[in-house]
């Protein structure tokens, strides 16, 4: 993606994730705060605001769905992820073992277009399905918790309180989301399974944050310049 940046825009494909809805979203805002006559930086305030709730709902989809799972751990909280048998870096032997068990427990398993898909659906409501799972997943960081933690609830809170007990310009609290977002997501992303080829030391995710903290900080530049909105 970073050598073809024209992939963000490939929607059916993934895009750029939450960091393509954010770009999408401050540009939604500046039309829509052009064409109305109306503050930008004060739109952006009250919408960063509530934000990091929809970032949290969608992680704990992600957990629901058993998506984006974490790294590999020993800890006592750890958990097994079913998705793991579509990972193309598991072994084939053992997703042939898993088939050939699962099966053995529910024949019609075997009449399924796609043996493991089956299997994981099945996984849901089929606790000897599980048992057999659970001889053959990895214990996992639940990172997509984490993430709904550190990007949800906690973001939240200080992006609230900043909004509604402190009076600054317009632009503070977006400054503000632009450079504790990508601090919560890198460090949620040190406990999450990258899903995609990493640039450097970094995930993707956390590549792509970088350049969040250079938007916060102009945003944050500009606000206290302008001096614009609600200071007393």
């Amino acid at each position: 993606m970073i050598l073809h940046p024209f992939e963000i825009f490939q929607v059916w494909d993934g895009g750029m994730a939450s960091h393509g809805g954010i770009l999408g979203l401050v540009i939604f805002s500046f039309i829509y705060a052009r064409r109305h006559h109306i503050s930008w930086t004060g739109i952006g305030d009250n919408l960063v605001a509530v934000a990091p709730l929809g970032l949290m709902f969608g992680r704990l989809a992600n957990f629901i769905n058993g998506e984006l799972y974490g790294r590999p751990t020993n800890v006592p909280w750890a958990m097994q992820f079913p998705s793991e048998l579509l990972d193309p870096g598991f072994p084939g032997d053992k997703v042939s073992a898993v088939v050939a068990k699962c099966e053995a427990i529910v024949p019609a398993l075997a009449q399924a277009v796609d043996p493991v898909r089956a299997i994981i659906t099945a996984s849901r409501t089929n606790p000897q399905i599980r048992e057999v799972l659970s001889q053959f997943l990895t214990p996992r960081h639940p990172s997509q918790l984490y993430e709904a933690f550190l990007e949800g609830l906690l973001l939240f809170v200080c992006l609230i309180t900043i909004r509604l007990r402190f009076r600054q310009p317009n632009g503070v609290t977006t400054g503000f989301f632009f450079l504790l977002y990508p601090t919560m997501r890198i460090i949620g992303e040190m406990f999450r399974e990258p899903d995609a080829a990493l640039t450097g030391p970094f995930t993707r995710g956390q590549f792509l944050s970088l350049f969040m903290f250079l938007v916060g900080i102009a945003f944050l530049v500009y606000a206290f310049r302008q001096k614009k909105g609600p200071v007393s």
